[in-house]
């Protein structure tokens, strides 16, 4: 039996996964790029110096979240091809149990044993193996997390999130240059927790708040770490 499709239309568990990796690596790459910048910046005024470590920390940020993504969504897909391969021979050993186990779901939901007999041996004569899939794991076949996807997905978002306290930094006019960045940053990590709230279905107002004073707090401790180490150094 072919359990894998080359091309398939993207489920909304797939594109909400996709959303996922790039609302986090979005967040990620402001917060990392900006700690960077202003430790940076208070150590040294060589404009130059900044935009080199701020480039720098912002590839790497990158594509330390591609290479996260990556292997975490392909521990997850992993898992799901392992499920359905297990289905597969359970349907051939044990036929009798994985019917009675479309049963037991279906009685759970307040389905009558009757109608559930029914429901399961017409669901199992067309297409059994996902049935059990569905019915134990609420997969589709073929319809398996993207690692790839989930990559690049990180990859761009975190580039893009870093590049924007990056340009406020190095071409905003020396008087603005702090300030400026400080807004961006709040404003940027704003958006990102109102996405992480719509997409998680939590309290929105709560993850703008969280996010807003994280990022401020990473301001904050990076700037005096950058105090210290230039007062020393």
């Amino acid at each position: 039996m072919k359990l894998f499709k080359k091309h398939h239309k993207l489920t909304m568990d797939e594109r909400l996964n996709n959303l996922r990796a790039g609302v986090l690596g979005s967040n990620d790459g402001i917060l990392t790029v900006v700690g960077v910048l202003f430790s940076v910046g208070v150590a040294t005024t060589d404009i130059y110096t900044i935009f080199i470590a701020g480039l720098a920390d912002l590839l790497a940020c990158a594509f330390s979240m591609a290479g996260g993504e990556y292997a975490s969504v392909s521990s997850q897909r992993d898992t799901e091809e392992s499920a359905v391969r297990e289905e597969e021979t359970l349907l051939d050993t044990n036929f009798t149990g994985e019917r009675q186990d479309v049963v037991d779901y279906y009685m759970e939901r307040g389905i009558s044993e009757t109608t559930a007999d029914e429901i399961a041996d017409d669901l199992l004569s067309k297409n059994a193996l996902q049935t059990m899939v569905s019915v134990k794991y609420d997969m589709q076949i073929g319809h398996y997390m993207s690692p790839w996807s989930a990559a690049f997905s990180s990859l761009v978002s975190a580039a893009l999130g870093g590049l924007l306290p990056l340009l406020a930094m190095t071409l905003l006019p020396t008087e603005f240059k702090w300030t400026g960045t400080i807004i961006a940053v709040v404003i940027a990590v704003a958006l990102t927790g109102y996405f992480s709230a719509i997409l998680g279905k939590g309290i929105v107002k709560t993850a703008i708040i969280r996010n807003v004073f994280v990022g401020i707090l990473t301001m904050f401790i990076h700037y005096f770490v950058g105090i210290i180490f230039g007062h020393y150094f």
